[in-house]
């Protein structure tokens, strides 16, 4: 009997893969809570706050990402973010208003805008579905629209399983 040889079909489909789990985040995060600075947990006031970050340890935050946001239902005035920003800037790598969740979402949105297209011109995509990162939907959502004008075809899933989401007509 004649053995055939085993081939390995998505390999050489020519199909090329995007793993958005790669673009997660990697820099360390730590959180500023503006709660642990309101006046008997609802309001903020001026004085005791700009006085809190005078004597703050900025120095924490040395290359990490910080993320700004008050876990209590409270008014924080614009002001106070723009007050911790200007602390933290020479010691934070960046400075974001709200939460790890937000931070990611918006880590992933500007990773993509700012992806070069050129590599996908004509390629049949296929962007991967599973990870061990969190994606945000809005990855996904985002991705497609910025390869739709340049990509042959846009797949979901896995190269040996997937779901078509877009093909250009000729």
């Amino acid at each position: 009997m004649e053995e055939k040889a085993l081939v390995n079909r998505v390999a050489n489909s020519g199909l090329v893969t995007i793993k958005l789990e790669g673009f997660f985040p990697r820099q360390e995060q730590m959180t500023f809570d503006m709660k642990d600075y309101l006046f008997m947990g609802l309001v903020l006031k001026e004085k005791d706050f700009r006085e809190a970050l005078a004597v703050h340890d900025w120095a924490a935050y040395q290359g990490k990402i910080l993320l700004v946001h008050c876990s209590m239902d409270a008014i924080i005035p614009l002001w106070a973010y723009m007050l911790v920003a200007t602390h933290a800037a020479p010691y934070a790598i960046d400075v974001f208003q709200g939460t790890a969740a937000d931070y990611i979402k918006y880590h992933y949105l500007k990773t993509i805008h700012e992806m070069d297209m050129t590599p996908y011109e004509g390629q049949r995509i296929v962007i991967k579905g599973c990870s061990d990162e969190p994606v945000p939907a809005a990855a996904y959502l985002a991705l497609s629209r910025r390869l739709q004008p340049v990509a042959k075809s846009i797949m979901f899933g896995e190269p040996c399983s997937t779901v078509p989401v877009y093909k250009k007509r000729t």
